[in-house]
């Protein structure tokens, strides 16, 4: 039997193995491609020796035979298309193991399975499968033999095909609505609107009137422009259904009801997101071998061992895809350098193909690829739905003719309704015979995508009153036509042929039953079971963990060096009562640090959960187990970092030396590190969005170090919040690890009461100690009574506190898991535009109208969807009218650029590059990936930030002048505007700060107007810019240059990422531009034919940055076709897009080869020296000319104070309608308030209520940390806009910037410090005759200081993420220092620190002010009893002592025992314990506002050095 395994190729043994036409493996692009021809051509063109195989529909136990197919003229796939050495060597490799592999393996997991009980097999000879090592590889034998050995075994085989009737899916809100801002959301009265909103949504049709059937073995293409509804029509074909409100009419999954598909098999049904979401630091084996260990069916052909068979489907995949140069390379994502685009597309296509799916939607996967890189994409997928009887459904927005041929069907969906289903080959014709023309040239995909744009469309002569022209009128003329009723018939055909079919469905079910698992609960639509997927995840996240090997280790050192400052802070500890409370602090911080720290990793459990969901959706495995397997593996990493950090920790502090203490201790601060991180993984699970679940984490630390029973003992807890301590798990284990170490300890008294001067002679008798928990007449202090009248807490709790520890952890992660399989999903992306508030923009009211509950209201869909098809901008003389007069001519001799690559060693990446941008032409810049499209166009528009530039530009044969970016726009192909601001508000701040400020305010606004008709934004002129489709963002990115009124426009890849009938608008605009004779140079991507005719003059680079062509394009591309063709390339054919025939011919992309030197060729040829003549035409006559005037007399057009202004206007508005920002900011003040006020509740003046007072006001000063970090996030998403836009087309200043965003923080974060103050300072019980100096510092000068150290730290950190980090680890610093938690006289070495700390001297400013000059009244259990010498009273024995040292008695006349207090006033306490000293308060004032100043002068220093100067931290700036 193994050596039939051998003979079989890797797909036979996948398509046996599964029981069913859907393969588990994949191999290279190549052999993908190759097999679906084979496959394709046993289909059509069936063998003469067809005989030996037994018809799949005759087979008395097949039910899943193919379904009628219309003979499709779609193009498939030769199988060694990305990967022929690859292939061959495959072919090889079979070709030996079926020579020698020469007995079966029987798979011990199953004896009795399989074919261990069937007639041999092996008669299947190798010549049927595979010819000599070296001969042809045939594909069809091997197939036919394959069908053989499955119809004699006693595996079945099922396909999937999915069929739609009267399908209609509806939504939730409307298209279009209104911004919120904080105003809005605190009126009462819009709450009320929302909560009806809620109770009684508003609905809209997504999609209706759909029909259709997609059979195995095809290939459907939905088409449609972005919001027409295909995400939605590819979701609920593929049985993603939660997102929408209702989905109508009957989808048929053959047989089986959507029900059934998601009850039990919803592996078989996988919709695949635009996104290739991977682990990013697992290799492309891993993440391959994952997905098919998951998949792998119990019941595989020939008994091949389980670790044998994934990689037979493994290696096969990654050959056929041509991946196997990079199997071992991590997948990556935005920050991990990893695979290229093209490759990961092709992992994602493996992936599903080893998870075995039968029917795959698969979401706009092309955008962001070029376009052969997306031909691969669709070629791939063609050869998978070829070879393995796969439905597939894709959607794709820029389809060339070439990836449009590889289709059997294609659907068309206009506003969501469908006008077209059917053949694919039948529909450019179809919308021809209705009246419609397609553009010269234009592929068949965006004729279809044009015919549903009313600006798009072009109607045949004739036509003009009898095509139809709304979605309802398409739809219905669709349904009528000959192709309408055919598609209505084949849908009747397959559902009267395929549905309803009890036997069918008995199939279906046995022959998944085969492939579960043992332990597999039946029913299930996992077929591993759980202990499998367990192993599986637990090897996946060890492989994760091993691929981001840099962050454990930035872990351990973290903990070590936090272990490091606090041991040395702490370091030695006496053994007597003076390091009493120093003890109870190093402890406590041990506990909180390991677990807090988890919080960190909330984000990063966000970022997995598209993975889980998406991986669990294609039933590889449960939810609860990625839960479980993250926890599984999770315990010994922390038990190795808990035990660094115990051990560097314990014996630096000098806590007990005893084994059996240290043990303790290790096994407490572990268990509550592994509950923590149970409870905050529980709380990231609970959330659809990492924003809510860190602000809950955040307010539950708060609460949790609260009442822990450090800083609060439980004793002095108030009644109604007691209850709190009982149901947290920190503070059990901080009583196990305060009971651990001071059992057994016996402290010799550090202070005893009375002595000194006078009491020399006292007997002990005569003598007390004032620690807590000491008895008269004794010099030690038990530390269990010490423990004990503290803190209420007793050692005999302490194996009770371990369980109920690991109680708490087992209970939160078993509700972790339960949240992991019940909310994997994460909060969708609206694609609602919305507009400002009070706007009476026509969109929104057609929007409004449109989810009316009234049908009689809405607007038929007769009308216009949107309110700006009319009017898509100015024409002509309008637009000629409307632009300022291009007179100058740029031009650029012999550039070259060389950039550093490390090791001395520099990169060529232009050579010798030449050309001109004439006004009213648009010049295309041209080049496969890494030819330096890009790279030339920032060289052009002088936007290197490093490198060395050499040769020369002009603008009229004159050097640039000095202010030549104020003379261009650029257009970057990220549009990159601040989101908040609407489309008006962009252009006028660009106008404002670009033009000279001699223009009138008015007249600049008036352009704006005009600019906003121009480029047909009118109708969106209030829209809110961050919530455009790609389209208006597009334009809005253009009208923001064109405001500056450029001589030169710049644009780099303006289409990236459109459909095909937004860029061919985008281009249109173009050309109407330079038609306006504005000078245009722009990237491109490898554009449709359709839109390369639209560019009048081309320059070709290829790798290297070298030139191989510039000039015309000519009348249907024939000037620079002729030159090519001259040169030794092939003929272009008439139909063949011209811009992808010169990419094949000088050898860009994947498949492509030239033995022509281009560059070569180019610079012998006449073009190439009619291009230098021009040159030299050009800057002689430029020459007699005087030179271009700089616009600029300064740096920049205005005045820093009218861009402070500006700025400030700018992002009062941005934070106004940011509510989400502002009202956190505001109710985390609050909410923390209630609680520390609380908590603290009118705090008494004994020593623990001025201890109270001390805590109080220490907490206040930790809530810094999340409102620092909270306002990091907008000044770095600011800035980013600055350095990535504004910078270059020197708008303003940086230090305006920087000013404007410090001075916008600072009255929202007083504002939040006021109600805090008012929220707290009375409810703790401080007196209200000092409120005045407390609410100046706390509600003033406090929010001065974390709005410029947070903005500080921002300004060297290249992220928010950093930031937070950085600004987190410094803090530590300013938090351990200050004198609290560890007192000053104990700091030792560190005592330079607390000097260095501002907390320094804001808690001595604020608590010195507030509590000192005041009495203290002990309560009774602080009263320490002293029995004086016989025939003294307590006034005569304790006199001396108490005028010394201060204290009272309370019976001052009592003989036989005083009651004393150590301190009689808050002065004592505050200067003996604590440093704090009442008379300091308004010097340290003074000194604290001297620290703010320091922070501001860093923001400015920091920026300048880290971001200005092209440096930051941790990142080189590219």
């Amino acid at each position: 039997m193994a050596a039939d395994q051998a003979r079989l190729d890797p797909v036979q043994l996948e398509d046996i193995e599964g029981h069913d036409r859907v393969p588990e493996l994949l191999g290279t692009t190549h052999i993908a491609a190759a097999y679906g021809n084979a496959a394709y051509h046993n289909h059509i063109h069936p063998h003469p020796s067809s005989d030996d195989v037994p018809s799949e529909t005759s087979h008395p136990e097949y039910h899943g035979a193919p379904l009628t197919r219309q003979q499709s003229t779609s193009s498939h796939v030769s199988i060694d298309r990305f990967d022929p050495e690859g292939v061959a060597q495959l072919r090889r490799t079979l070709s030996r193991q079926s020579q020698t592999h020469a007995e079966p393996h029987i798979d011990s997991e199953k004896p009795s399975r399989g074919f261990g009980t069937q007639q041999s097999t092996n008669s299947v000879l190798t010549e049927d499968t595979l010819a000599s090592p070296d001969g042809p590889f045939d594909f069809e034998k091997t197939l036919r033999g394959l069908l053989r050995k499955i119809d004699d075994s006693d595996i079945k085989r099922r396909e999937l095909g999915v069929a739609f009737k009267d399908l209609r899916v509806v939504g939730v809100g409307a298209a279009s609505s209104y911004q919120s801002t904080f105003g809005s959301t605190v009126n009462p009265l819009n709450a009320i609107r929302e909560l009806r909103d809620a109770l009684h949504p508003a609905t809209r049709d997504i999609l209706s009137g759909f029909e259709g059937v997609v059979r195995p073995g095809e290939m459907l293409l939905v088409l449609g422009r972005p919001g027409a509804g295909c995400s939605t029509l590819l979701k609920t074909l593929a049985n993603e259904r939660d997102e929408f409100h209702g989905v109508h009419g009957s989808v048929w999954y053959d047989s089986l009801t959507p029900e059934e598909i998601e009850k039990s098999y919803r592996g078989d049904v996988q919709y695949c997101p635009e996104d290739d979401v991977h682990f990013a630091t697992l290799t492309v084996d891993q993440t391959l071998r994952f997905a098919a260990t998951t998949r792998t069916p119990h019941t595989r052909f020939d008994n091949l061992p389980r670790e044998e068979h994934v990689a037979h489907i493994v290696e096969t995949i990654e050959t056929v895809f041509g991946l196997r140069h990079v199997k071992n390379t991590l997948v990556g994502d935005a920050s991990i350098r990893g695979v290229s685009g093209g490759e990961k597309k092709r992992v994602s296509i493996g992936e599903a193909l080893v998870a075995r799916s039968l029917l795959n939607s698969w979401d706009n996967s092309t955008r962001g690829l070029d376009a052969s890189t997306a031909l691969e994409f669709v070629e791939a997928l063609r050869i998978a739905t070829d070879v393995f009887r796969q439905s597939t459904i894709v959607a794709i927005y820029q389809a060339g003719e070439q990836l449009y041929e590889h289709f059997d069907k294609v659907c068309v969906v206009y506003e969501g309704r469908q006008v077209y289903m059917g053949p694919a080959n039948q529909a450019r014709q179809y919308f021809i015979d209705m009246g419609f023309e397609p553009a010269n040239r234009q592929t068949t995909a965006d004729f279809l995508v044009a015919v549903t744009d009313p600006n798009g469309r072009i109607v045949r002569e004739g036509y003009e009153h009898r095509v139809p022209r709304t979605a309802d009128e398409f739809a219905e003329h669709f349904r009528k036509s000959q192709l309408g009723r055919g598609n209505s018939e084949d849908v009747d055909a397959y559902v009267a042929e395929y549905t309803g079919k009890p036997e069918r469905v008995a199939h279906y079910k046995s022959s998944a039953k085969l492939e579960y698992a043992r332990h597999t609960r039946p029913g299930s639509p996992y077929i591993a079971s759980i202990p499998m997927q367990a192993r599986a995840l637990m090897r996946r996240r060890v492989q994760i963990l091993g691929g981001g090997i840099a962050a454990q280790v930035v872990q351990i050192v973290s903990f070590v060096l936090q272990a490091v400052i606090v041991g040395t802070t702490f370091l030695r500890l006496k053994a007597n009562t003076s390091a009493y409370f120093s003890r109870g602090g190093v402890l406590f911080f041990s506990l909180m640090f390991a677990a807090l720290s988890t919080m960190a990793e909330i984000p990063a459990l966000f970022a997995q959960r598209p993975i889980v969901h998406r991986q669990s959706r294609a039933a590889m495995y449960h939810p609860f187990v990625e839960g479980l397997a993250l926890t599984l593996v999770d315990v010994p990493i922390t038990f190795v970092t808990q035990s660094v950090f115990a051990i560097v920790l314990y014996f630096l502090v000098g806590l007990q030396q005893q084994a059996d203490k240290f043990f303790i201790f290790l096994l407490f601060t572990f268990a509550a590190t592994i509950t923590m991180k149970g409870w905050f993984r529980m709380i990231a699970a609970a959330f659809k969005s990492p924003a809510p679940a860190t602000t809950v984490a955040g307010f539950s630390t708060f609460i949790l170090v609260l009442y822990t029973g450090y800083s609060l003992p439980q004793p002095y807890m108030i009644g109604a919040l007691k209850w709190i301590t009982w149901i947290n798990p920190i503070h059990y284990g901080f009583e196990g690890l305060i009971t651990n170490e001071f059992h057994g300890l016996d402290g010799t008294c550090a202070n005893l009461v009375p002595q000194g001067p006078g009491y020399e002679n006292v007997a002990l008798a005569n003598q007390v100690c004032t620690t807590v928990g000491s008895t008269p007449g004794s010099l030690i202090v038990r530390g269990d009574a010490y423990v004990q009248a503290s803190f209420d807490y007793s050692y005999s709790h302490i194996w009770r506190n371990f369980g109920i520890i690991c109680a708490f952890g087992l209970f939160f992660i078993c509700v972790l898991l339960y949240l992991y399989e019940v909310n994997q999903t994460l909060e969708g992306q609206s694609t609602v535009t919305l507009f400002k508030r009070g706007s009476k923009s026509d969109v929104v009211r057609a929007a409004e109208q449109d989810t009316a509950s009234d049908e009689e209201k809405g607007r038929g869909r007769g009308a216009p969807a949107h309110p700006d098809e009319a009017d898509n901008g100015l024409h002509g003389a309008d637009l000629k009218d409307a632009m300022p007069e291009v007179h100058e001519t740029f031009s650029f001799h012999h550039l070259n650029y060389t950039v550093p690559v490390g090791g001395g060693k520099t990169r060529q990446l232009l050579d010798d590059v030449s050309g001109y941008a004439p006004p009213g032409r648009l010049t295309a810049l041209m080049g496969e990936s890494g030819a330096g499209k890009t790279t030339l166009l920032n060289v052009l528009a002088e936007r290197t930030t490093s490198g060395v530039v050499t040769g020369n530009r002009y603008m009229n044969g004159h050097p640039l002048p000095p202010d030549f970016q104020a003379h261009t726009g650029y257009c970057q192909q990220m549009d990159t505007h601040l989101p908040s601001a609407t489309v008006r508000e962009a252009l006028l701040f660009s106008a404002q700060l670009r033009q000279p400020p001699e223009v009138p305010l008015e007249e600049k606004k008036a352009y704006v107007e005009k600019v906003l008709g121009l480029c047909g934004l009118a109708a969106y002129g209030d829209a809110i810019v961050g919530s455009l489709g790609v389209e208006h963002r597009k334009r809005t990115t253009i009208a923001v240059e064109l405001v500056a009124k450029p001589s030169l426009i710049f644009l780099d890849e303006p289409t990236s990422g459109l459909d095909s009938q937004s860029a061919w608008a985008i281009v249109s605009f173009l050309r109407d531009l330079a038609d306006s004779g504005q000078a245009i140079i722009c990237t491109i991507h490898q554009p449709s034919a359709e839109l390369f005719q639209v560019f009048d003059r081309l320059l070709l680079l290829r790798k290297g940055g070298q030139t191989v062509y510039f000039g015309d394009i000519g009348p249907r591309s024939t000037t620079m076709i002729e030159y090519f063709e001259r040169n030794g390339a092939r003929k272009c054919s008439d139909t063949e897009n011209p811009a992808e025939y010169i990419l094949e011919a000088i050898g860009a992309g994947a498949t492509a080869t030239t033995d022509v030197d281009w560059y070569d060729t180019w610079l012998k040829s006449p073009e190439s020296e009619k291009v230098q003549a021009e040159l030299e035409r050009i800057h002689t006559e430029g020459r007699q000319k005087p030179p271009v005037q700089a616009r600029l007399k300064k740096e920049y057009p205005t005045a820093w104070t009218y861009q402070l202004a500006l700025l400030l206007k700018r992002n009062g508005e941005a934070y106004w309608r940011d509510p989400v920002y502002l009202i956190a900011k505001l109710a985390l003040n609050v909410g923390s308030a209630l609680l520390i006020g609380f908590t603290f509740f009118k705090a008494k003046t004994t020593i623990q209520g001025s201890q109270n007072h001390l805590f109080s006001i220490f907490m206040s000063l930790i809530l810094s940390v999340p409102l620092s970090n909270q306002l990091q996030v907008p000044f770095i998403d600011i800035r980013k806009i600055y350095e990535v836009r504004e910078q270059h087309s020197r708008m303003y200043s940086w230090t305006a910037l920087v000013t404007s965003q410090i001075l916008i923080e600072v009255p929202w974060n007083m504002l939040g410090s006021s109600l805090y103050f008012l929220c707290w300072y009375w409810t703790v019980g401080f007196p209200t005759d000092r409120a005045g100096f407390t609410y100046l510092f706390m509600g003033v000068i406090f929010p001065l200081y974390y709005t410029t150290i947070g903005q500080a730290v921002a300004a060297m950190a290249p992220s928010a993420e950093i930031a937070a980090l950085l600004f987190s680890f410094l803090f530590s610093f300013v938090l351990t220092f200050n004198g609290v938690l560890q007192p000053f006289r104990l700091l030792g070495w560190w005592k330079w620190m607390y000097h260095l700390s501002p907390f320094t001297y804001l808690v001595e400013g604020l608590l010195g002010q507030a509590l000192g000059h005041l009495p203290i009244h002990c309560s009774d259990i602080e009263l320490v009893q002293i029995t004086p010498p016989s025939g003294q009273t307590c006034q005569q024995y304790m006199g001396p002592y108490i005028s010394a040292n201060g204290g009272y008695i309370t019976n001052p006349n009592a003989t036989d025992s005083c009651s004393f207090c150590q301190f009689d006033s808050t002065d004592g306490f505050l200067e003996g314990n604590f440093n704090v000293y009442y008379s300091h308060h308004w010097r340290n004032l003074g000194i604290f506002l001297a620290f703010i100043c320091f922070n501001v002068f860093a923001i400015y220093l920091f920026t300048f050095i880290f971001r200005i100067r092209k440096g930051a931290i941790f990142t080189r700036r590219k």
